[in-house]
This record gives C-alpha cells, sequence and structure tokens, in this order.
C-alpha cells in the first residue's frame, strides 16, 4: 500500500493550482474598486470557493471508491448531472485556454513587438508541442516554469515595495468590487484536483480540510501582497492604468512595467507573465486533453493523440487571434459562468440530495445544515447573475 500524502505536499497542490495565469489580471480586476474594498472581495471569495471545497470533500467522503466530479454528480443527480458537469468543464477548459493563447499574444506584442496573432499562434504551437509529449514531460517543464514564476514574483514584490505610493492605496469604489468576483473565483478554482488529493491522502477527510485551508490561505496571501503593490504603483486613471488597462485586456505586470518605465521592471514582469501563462497553460491543455479523451473514450495508453490535442487547441487559438484583447474577459466567463456553476451550484445540489434525499453518511459533513447550503446557494447564483448581466450589456460601462 502507497504511503499517504504529506501535509506539505497537499498544501502546495492547492496552493500551485491556485497561483497561475489568473493571478495576472487580479489587480487589474480589482483595481477600480481600490485596495480596501478589493481586499474584503478577497476575503468573501476565498471563503466562499473554501466552503464549496468542503461541500466537494463532504460528497467524497461518502464514495468507498475513486470517483472524479463527474461520477459524483451522476451518482448524486443522475445522468443529467454527468452531463452537465462534463459540459461546465468542456466551456471552463477551453475558456481558459483561450484567455491564455490572448494574454501570449499580448506579451509578445509588449516584449518583442510582435503581431499579437503571430505571437500567440507561435505560443501555442510550441508550447502545444509539449502538452502532446505527455504528463511526464509537462511535469517536468512544469517545475522549471514554477521556479522562474516565484522568482519573479519575488523579484517584482521585494523591488517593487520602494515604488509604492500610499495615496493610491487609500482609493475606494466598493461598488467596483462585484465586477471582480468572477476573476477572483477562477483564481481560488483549484476544487477539480480534491477528488485527487482525498486518494493521495487515503481518503482521510480531516486531513484533506486542513490542506484545503492551508493551501488556499497561502494563494490568498501571496494574492493579497501582489494586489497590494501593483495597486500601490499604476493609478486608476491615465496611460498604463487600472482604466485603459481592462479596456485593453492588459495583464498586470505590463501596467506595472509602463507605469515605471524601468528595465529590471520590464524584466522582471515579462518573466512573471511569461512563466505564469506557461504554467496554467500546459496544465489546462493537458487536463483538456485528457477530458476529450474520456469522452471519446480512447483506449491508447498515450492519450495525447495529435488530433486530441488540435481539438483543444485550434478553438481557443482562432478566438484568441480574433479577440485578442479577450483575455480578462475570458476570465470573467470562465468564472462567473462555468467555474461558479461548476464549483459553487453543483456541489450544493450534491450535498444536499446526498444528506437530506438519499441520506448518505460520510466521515465528514460541512457546518450550519441546511442554512449554510441555502447561503453557499444564494452567493453562487448572485455572482452568476451578476456576471450574466454584464455579459449581455445590462450593466454600466467602467
Amino acid at each position: 500500500m502507497k504511503t499517504a500524502g504529506t501535509f506539505i505536499g497537499g498544501m502546495l497542490l492547492i496552493g500551485g493550482s491556485c497561483i497561475g495565469a489568473g493571478m495576472l489580471a487580479l489587480p487589474i480586476a480589482t483595481g477600480l474598486a481600490g485596495f480596501i474594498p478589493s481586499f474584503f472581495s478577497f476575503l468573501v471569495v476565498w471563503g466562499f470557493m473554501t466552503l464549496t471545497a468542503l461541500l466537494f470533500v463532504e460528497v467524497q467522503s461518502t464514495f468507498k471508491e475513486r470517483v472524479n466530479i463527474g461520477s459524483m454528480a451522476e451518482r448524486t443527480l443522475g445522468s443529467i448531472g454527468r452531463i452537465v458537469s462534463g459540459l461546465l468543464y468542456l466551456f471552463l477548459f477551453y475558456s481558459l485556454i483561450i484567455a491564455y493563447v490572448a494574454g501570449s499574444g499580448s506579451l509578445a506584442f509588449t516584449s518583442l513587438s510582435l503581431p499579437k496573432w503571430l505571437g500567440s499562434t507561435l505560443f501555442t504551437i510550441g508550447f502545444g508541442i509539449l502538452a502532446y509529449q505527455g504528463t511526464r514531460t509537462v511535469d517536468y517543464w512544469n517545475r522549471f516554469f514554477m521556479f522562474g514564476k516565484i522568482a519573479a514574483y519575488i523579484g517584482m514584490i521585494l523591488l517593487g515595495f520602494q515604488y509604492i505610493k500610499p495615496q493610491l492605496l487609500e482609493r475606494s469604489e466598493p461598488l467596483y468590487a462585484l465586477f471582480s468576483m468572477p476573476v477572483l473565483v477562477i483564481a481560488f478554482g483549484y476544487h477539480n484536483i480534491i477528488p485527487t488529493l482525498m486518494t493521495y491522502m487515503h481518503q482521510d477527510a480531516k486531513k484533506v480540510r486542513q490542506t484545503i485551508l492551508a493551501g488556499s490561505i497561502f494563494a490568498l496571501v501571496v494574492y493579497l501582497i501582489w494586489d497590494m503593490v501593483v495597486l500601490g504603483i499604476v493609478p486608476a486613471e491615465g496611460k498604463w492604468g487600472i482604466i485603459e488597462s481592462l479596456k485593453e485586456g492588459r495583464q498586470a505586470s505590463d501596467s506595472v512595467a509602463g507605469i515605471l518605465g524601468l528595465s529590471w521592471v520590464s524584466t522582471f514582469a515579462e518573466g512573471l507573465a511569461l512563466f505564469a501563462l506557461l504554467s496554467s497553460f500546459l496544465a489546462q491543455t493537458l487536463a483538456l486533453v485528457h477530458f476529450l479523451a474520456d469522452v471519446f473514450k480512447v483506449s491508447n495508453e498515450k492519450q495525447e493523440t495529435i488530433p486530441l490535442c488540435l481539438l483543444a487547441l485550434i478553438p481557443p487559438l482562432i478566438l484568441g487571434i480574433i479577440y485578442p484583447d479577450i483575455f480578462i474577459y475570458a476570465l470573467n466567463f470562465a468564472g462567473g459562468i462555468c467555474a461558479v456553476l461548476l464549483f459553487g451550484i453543483l456541489p450544493v445540489l450534491m450535498a444536499w440530495k446526498g444528506r437530506y434525499q438519499d441520506h448518505l453518511s460520510g466521515s465528514y459533513q460541512l457546518f450550519g445544515g441546511k442554512k449554510m447550503l441555502i447561503a453557499i446557494f444564494s452567493v453562487a447564483l448572485f455572482i452568476f447573475l451578476f456576471e450574466l448581466t454584464s455579459l449581455f450589456g445590462l450593466l454600466p460601462d467602467v
């Protein structure tokens, strides 16, 4: 019998799943509200996503065998549950890859003065080949990208602190905090690895809960420090400001580099953006390829076939080229629509049916009873409806 996973290993798995390319959009998405309102937005969404993650632990603790989200949905909600969860997964993966492809085009334009379409194409082909090589290759490259991302992040934080202007952090427009919630949902969207974590921890629900709390708090601290540095340097208005960056789909690292105009800032900013995009792109591409292999029942030992890789990458590449400034908007759709349904509403429905209709019992149950489930469902529904009205242009423009 294999040794159970360690607490540190599980914590880093959660933290690493959170901290990806989505952090490049966070300060831009939260910047209109200002640092203090965005600080509370971070706490609210962190709490919401932590509770929904614990609901997944509750549901999975009622199973004796290894399961994934699709089979959990099918067992609790029937075949319609599996179909809906599968479609949401598909839309979520595609939305994220579209965002990363578009983000790579913007990075190539800023760093190398290449046309955005060419940068996106080269990025997708070059690193799509790595995904085709399979999990082991992606694992080795991802370790390097993670190291680069950590180094660039620390460099940006340590050197950026001296350029923070406290008066910029005092700006406050709380109403705009609502617009950042979809991206924040993506930033704390680690729920798809909870089944893997339960297996890794030998179904020890208590240990999994501890790693979820520790890993998500680690990510929260990283995000808040990053948000403070960017919002303390980048003003709301003017060239390279938050408003202009939001309208142009610009990444936070580009805005910092543009405001300060220092070569070392550009180097760290471009490094952070590149490594964050690469680590997220490879992980999500591999996950989508494996999802498609399951859909099409590919029985090969090597699931990363050329047709599946093309199916995973060509649609996002086309959309990324047609809409080169879609980075933040794609993340909003992924978070406010796909992730909030998949990671917010779905676990509430599964837990409710398991508790109060099927009377299933496991090794763990989230506190709060029906009132807690209703509260979580209400928050998820609010974020979903808010993003839906935004997509249809029913909310005022920034």
